[in-house]
């Protein structure tokens, strides 16, 4: 089986190259085709000798994927549904506003945070995405915007718990923020967790200061503990004083994501109790109306409800936004598309089964 380029370190490809007495500028040549070029293949790097090409295409595979799905909705939002070598599918989503080009990425097949309004953990996680996988995806998405255009940011905010593969994602990020990579920009970046303290301050410590995004969704530990059932074995302190330790070392702004569910989450008395929650802490709170999920029974919130939670935690000082519905027509919240896509997968083999058998008993 052919490796992965994108999960090669520098060292080993030096390596590779000195075998085959070619230099090591050789790296930042391929490295350009891929990351400024948009090339797919090793044949199209005409700046590479054809016997080196050759070589490269014997051993090596740029993309470890195949694009399942490709779906763009009317507002330009486009999702991909990738599936890996072993068969195993992920999703990535560009989503353009103005003049950015958002890339929101997976760092798991699956999740096993169990956060009970989210298609992406209905089925438990199934592995990692290696360092050359997430680089993968952003390329991908990058390789569906228009010619010219560059991504501008990136919120690990797709399937998995990115804390959960914390050492692939830095290494993935660190690459992808060079210059000779994508050069983004670490303040351009988000990474979104349920809240794992000894993570959080792990990613401190990092040395970049990227985003982070805590996925709150709930006031108090009885009722978060329902919503997201991990926070049993954390506890919204910890979590609280992880993200105010990050803000503190890095200087960034910690954001609060909260989805709001119908009549569970958005009561006066919820509201209330999030704004003594994040009062007089530099937060921001990212209010993400629920995005209905088939087989799931919760509901969006009620105008008046979402008024009131946003009038409470603004007179409390702390600064709110809700979240705009992007990709709606193209099942763009995460994990939705995928489902679809692997239901269609097993419907067909099984109907494909039923074919042949039929074919058997006719003969």
């Amino acid at each position: 089986m052919k490796r992965a380029w994108l999960d090669q370190s520098d060292e080993s490809l030096r390596a590779w190259f000195a075998e085959r007495g070619e230099k090591p500028m050789r790296i930042r040549q391929v490295r350009q085709w891929l990351f400024q070029q948009r090339a797919e293949s090793f044949a199209g790097m005409t700046d590479l000798p054809q016997k080196l090409r050759e070589q490269l295409d014997a051993e090596f595979t740029i993309f470890g994927s195949v694009i399942d799905r490709h779906m763009i909705a009317t507002d330009g939002t486009q999702k991909l549904v990738l599936r890996w070598q072993d068969g195993r599918r992920i999703e990535c989503v560009m989503i353009p506003e103005g003049e950015r080009r958002t890339a929101c990425i997976s760092t798991q097949v699956g999740c096993a945070m169990g956060c009970v309004f989210c298609a992406s953990g209905l089925n438990g996680v199934e592995r990692n995405l290696t360092r050359g996988e997430i680089l993968e995806e952003l390329i991908r998405i990058r390789n569906v915007t228009a010619p010219g255009e560059r991504l501008t940011n990136v919120v690990v905010m797709g399937m998995g718990e990115p804390m959960a593969n914390l050492d692939n994602l830095l290494a993935a990020l660190d690459t992808a923020g060079r210059k000779d990579g994508l050069d983004l920009g670490a303040r351009h970046v988000t990474i979104s967790t349920v809240g794992l303290p000894v993570k959080m301050r792990r990613l401190a410590e990092h040395g970049k200061a990227y985003h982070l995004a805590v996925s709150l969704h709930a006031p108090n530990d009885e009722l978060r503990s329902q919503i997201v059932p991990t926070n049993q074995h954390t506890g919204i302190e910890p979590i609280l004083a992880a993200a105010d330790a990050y803000f503190e070392q890095t200087g960034r702004q910690v954001t609060y994501e909260y989805v709001v569910l119908g009549g569970i989450n958005d009561q006066p008395i919820h509201a209330t109790q999030l704004a003594n929650l994040l009062r007089g802490r530099k937060a921001y709170v990212n209010l993400i109306p629920f995005n209905a999920v088939e087989g799931l029974p919760y509901r969006d919130p009620k105008p008046r409800d979402l008024r009131h939670l946003i009038d409470t935690l603004r007179s409390a000082g702390v600064a709110v936004n809700i979240r705009k519905r992007k990709g709606a027509d193209i099942d763009a919240a995460c994990g939705q598309l995928r489902r679809k896509v692997e239901a269609e997968a097993q419907a067909n083999a099984a109907q494909a089964t039923a074919d042949a058998r039929a074919a058997l008993a006719t003969n």
